[in-house]
Parts: structure tokens; sequence; C-alpha cells
């Protein structure tokens, strides 16, 4: 008897329905998996085999054959497990109804016959709304995260023989009942900008960064608080979008970084890896490529605190997704792409001893240290970077200074009405902020006074700038505008946008 059940694959982000063909037939007894199966599917016959023994089912001795189609695709995981086996209990007529038309089942089998957790649910749901599909048969474990889908009806199990009883109309099994994304957005941070003293200079051109989503770099001597407040850029950046939030958690799902406690991503991510990193964790791949870090940061930050300290290699590989805002994995028979749309925040000292151009303490280092040090951190990479921002050591009186400080949360209605702007500014062209504007979006909403020309140009010559720092002073005083609530770049908000470029000249043109 033949019979077919459907379930969904992942290449990526992206799913693509596979129908479980089951045939059991007369002949010598064997159990076949063909379809392009990998190790874990394969080894799933055995798995399969013992939970529908252990869950007092017969296991018949005959010939089976199970296919997954299409056969053209390589398939990957364990997810397969529970289809395999309710196509087998179909075929061998322990289940009734065999109207599955509209369902997909989805979930990893143990020897005792219950269903574990799999990785990548909420982009298989996704996929599953897209086609139609009305119904998820899927692991209990992974109901919260899958809930979020509008008009998607979700059934959890936990055991095969719950499953088989549910199909058969034995028992029901209630619903997920759907989460509310926006009753869910929490506002609360762990650290916030009212416990900063002073900084006011840094504390700007960090909202500046979060208002348009541009990139920044933190230079200055050790102390001075560079990671303190780069660690609280996330309390001022803008809301999500459900959207931008269902992206995030996608990403965040294949990579198996979910529990039952965080089924879904409320808050921006801010992503902080440790310098000894290699670029594969870092951009993502391997055997069976997953994201990487600059994947996980979609939509959020990513921070690499003493940036020289990283590896040079690491750093180059960089450039192109922050271009992009993607990056495709490739291997010989096939290539993935991951969204990798994030802030890059950096910071670093100035020198091996950290206090070159200090106030407080004598520079220990010789020329040739310093240029070799400041060097390790490209041209190229350098460009891709909006904003530098000198971090000064802040005084005695300003950290005794009991007058309350801006808090983020006053910081951060300033930057959703920025971010407001140009989401209705940008409504027709699929973009978020302004740091990602192109050449011809630059030209149409980044127009500048014959007087804003001549700064720019004199900035330009002076700086030895490059085209692409041109456009980021651009797209830089853009945002100072939106921020200012004005329709037009003023002379003021470009000369400010430029002072952002100053430290390439102190630093690396020498």
């Amino acid at each position: 008897m033949l019979s077919i059940v459907k379930s969904i694959a992942l290449h990526g982000l992206q799913g693509y329905l596979v129908n479980i063909q089951v045939d059991i037939s007369s002949g010598m007894p064997s159990f076949d998996i063909v379809g392009l199966p990998d190790t874990s599917i394969r080894e799933s016959r055995e798995r399969v085999k013992t939970a529908i023994r252990n869950s007092t089912f017969e296991f018949l001795s005959r010939k089976i054959v199970v296919n997954l189609a299409p056969a053209s695709t390589k398939k990957e995981g364990s997810i397969f497990d529970l289809p395999i086996a309710v196509g087998i209990l179909i075929a061998s007529n322990i289940v009734s109804n065999t109207n599955l038309k509209n369902t997909i089942i989805i979930g990893e089998l143990s020897l005792d016959g219950s269903i574990r957790k799999i990785t990548g649910i909420l982009p298989i749901c996704i996929e599953a709304k897209n086609l139609g599909i009305k119904k998820v048969i899927l692991p209990k474990e992974n109901a919260k995260e899958a809930c979020i889908i509008d008009n998607l009806e979700i059934i959890p199990v936990s055991t095969l023989t719950e499953v088989i009883d549910y199909l058969n109309g034995i028992i029901s099994i209630p619903k997920e009942k759907s989460i509310n994304f926006h009753s869910n957005i929490d506002s609360e941070y762990e650290f916030d900008f009212s416990e900063v003293k002073g900084q006011e200079n840094v504390k700007r051109a960090l909202e500046i960064s979060a208002s348009g989503g541009h990139n920044c770099l933190l230079i200055g001597s050790p102390g001075s608080g560079k990671t303190m407040l780069a660690r609280r850029l996330p309390s001022i950046l803008p809301d999500l979008t459900f959207e931008e939030a269902l992206e995030i958690t996608k990403i965040h799902s294949i990579s198996g970084l979910l529990s039952q406690n965080t089924p879904f991503i409320f808050k921006r991510p801010f992503r902080s890896p440790h310098h000894t990193i290699t670029e594969t964790s870092l951009v993502g791949g391997g055997r069976i490529p997953k994201p990487g870090e600059i994947s996980l940061a979609h939509y959020g930050v990513l921070f690499l605190d003493e940036l020289p300290e990283f590896n040079k290699s690491s750093l180059e590989v960089l450039r192109g997704p922050l271009e992009d805002k993607i990056v495709t994995i490739s291997r010989v028979d096939f290539s993935t792409t991951y969204p990798c749309n994030f802030m890059f925040i950096a910071s670093m000292n100035p020198c091996p001893c950290g206090y070159y151009g200090s106030k407080e303490r004598q520079c220990t280092c010789r020329e040739d240290q310093i240029q070799k040090y400041i060097h390790k951190i490209s041209g190229p990479l350098l460009d891709r970077i909006d904003i530098h921002i000198e971090v000064e050591s802040v005084n005695y009186q300003k950290l005794e200074n009991d007058s309350p400080a801006e808090s983020s949360c006053e910081i951060r209605k300033r930057v959703n009405n920025a971010r407001n702007i140009q989401l209705e500014r940008y409504k027709n062209y699929k973009i978020f902020s302004n740091s990602e504007l192109t050449p011809a979006l630059i030209s149409k909403y980044c127009k500048l006074s014959s007087d804003s020309k001549k700064i720019l140009e004199s900035a330009f010559n002076r700086l030895g700038l490059s085209a692409r720092a041109y456009n980021r002073i651009l797209k830089v005083a853009r945002t100072i505008a939106d921020l200012d609530n004005s329709e037009n770049i003023q002379t003021h908000h470009l000369a400010e946008a430029i002072q952002y470029r100053s430290l390439d000249r102190k630093y690396w043109c020498k």
C-alpha cells in the first residue's frame, strides 16, 4: 500500500515542500530511504522502527521503501522521523484518517516514541503558510515559537501514540494560542545611558548611529568608557517592526538558539564575539552551513571590542557583507545566502599602550609601533565605517556630578521619531534606514545647497576622502537632519557629519 505525508525541508532560511512517499509491499523484509537523504536521515530507519514498536504498534516485516520527493535535492537533519513513522502506519492501515492534504508533519523521534524539539521551525511554518497549508503537527517544545504565524493551526504533540490517536479521532488536541507580538515588546534593558557621566559627544554619535543604522568606531584610552557606552547602545535602538523580528527569529531558529522561555525575538540582537573568533564562526559556514555572528546580529548590533586584536583575515571578510548586507556560503553542489544587515560597532585603543594622544598619561610607544598597530585596520574596512568618534577620559568633576543624565528612554524617543521618518520616506524602496541608501537614492534624498557643496568639497580634498566615504558623509548628514526634523540637509548638519570622519587624518593618514 502507498501513503503520502507532507513535510517541509530547509535550504538556508528558505523552505520547500517534501512529499514523503511510503510503499509497503511483499518481498524480502527491508527498510530503505531514498531521495538524497543525509546520514542523519538514513539513521532514522532505526529510530522510526524502534519508536513504532515501543509505542505498541506493529512494524510489519515487509519490504518498505520511503522516497523523499523531490529526489533531486539533498535533505538533512532528523525532522522527517515523525512523518516517516506516520506514513508507515498509514500504509499499514493503523491510521484510518488519510486526509492530510492541508497538513504537514515535523518532528524527531526518540526510541521510546517521544517527540523531540527540532531547529528551524519558524521558517518551516512560514513556508507552510505560503504553500496554503492549514495545519502543522509539530513537537510540543516548538509550539510557542510557531504560533506567532497567523492563520496556521498549530497542533503540539509529545509522543507518537498521541499523534496516531489524534489522527484516528480518539483524542482531540487544542491548537496552540497565537502570540501577540506588540504586547510582548519589553522596554526593560540591563544598561541605561542615565548611568553614564559626561561623554555627551559620544552619546550624540551613538544616537545618530542608532537613528540611521550607521556603523561606528570608538577610539580612546583604556578606561575611557568605550565598551560601557557600546553595551548601552541596544537601549536606544528603534523598536523592532514585526517583519524585522520575524526575520531575526528565523535566523536564531535555524541556529537552535531559541528556547521555550524565549520562543521569539522581541529585541534587536547585540552580538559581541571574542577576538579569537574564526572566520567561519564570524560569517557562517561549516560542513552543514550555519549562520555566523554577522547573521545572528541581523537588524541589530555586531560589537567587536579591541578591534586590532582580531585576526586580520577575519576582519577583511566583513568588507563584502558590510556593503552587500548578505553573505553567500558556497559549497560544491549548492550555495546558501543569509541576510546580515547589522550595525557594526567597534572599539579600539589608539596605540599598543593605549595612551597615544591622551591628556592624562604619556604614551610609551614608538612611532613605528603606533603605525603598525593602527594599520591592522585596513583602509577599505575603515571606509565602511560611517562614524569615527574619539572617547576621552572623564574628569573627576563630572564623575562626582549628581545631576541626572538623559535616560535611554528619552534618547530612544528621538531615535524612533527619526527612524519613522525614514520608514515613511523609503516605504516604496524596501529599505528601513539611511544607512541602506543606494547611490541613486542618495542623489534623490541627500541634495545639498551650493554652500554645503563648497564645505564638502573642501573637506573631501583636505581629508583625502574616498568616494565611499563621501557617500557615507551624506548618509550621516541625512540622519542628523532627520533627528532635527528637517526636510533638507543644512550646512550645520553636513558640518557635524564631516567631523565624524576627521579621525581618518589623525590616525591613519600619516
